[in-house]
């Protein structure tokens, strides 16, 4: 499998989204995707306590540790590529986590717009 071209929603190249804990489709630290990803792993989202209690209750349980999959739960602040279906699922239910716009691949705007991105768009400084 070879990464689409690593591309941000603003057009410029792809920043790393997380190594610590290690995120991404390709577990290469960035949202990279290609077409193999159906879940479009390609939003670079800052975990809340909301959203975990959220992913959980909705089935994708992201806070306990696998570490037979060598995945060591998240917790709040962690830095993860989360799927855009589940982003957008996440906004329209008022629990979305902030995001890294210089981190989120491209191809999320197939799933979630960019103005509903932007909304959630970490505010540095």
């Amino acid at each position: 499998m070879t990464p689409d071209e690593s591309l941000n929603v603003l057009g410029g190249p792809l920043s790393p989204c997380s190594t610590a804990p290690l995120t991404g489709f390709f577990r290469d630290g960035h949202c990279n995707t290609c077409d193999a990803d159906r879940g479009s792993h390609t939003v670079c989202a800052v975990m809340t306590a909301e959203f975990l209690a959220f992913s959980k209750y909705v089935g994708n349980d992201l806070s306990t540790p696998h570490p037979e999959f060598e995945f060591p739960g998240l917790k709040p602040g962690d830095r993860w590529c989360l799927c855009a279906a589940r982003f957008l699922q996440a906004h329209d239910e008022g629990c979305a986590p902030r995001v890294d716009l210089s981190a989120t691949h491209l191809r999320a705007l197939e799933i979630v717009p960019l103005s509903v991105l932007e909304n959630y768009a970490e505010r540095t400084g």
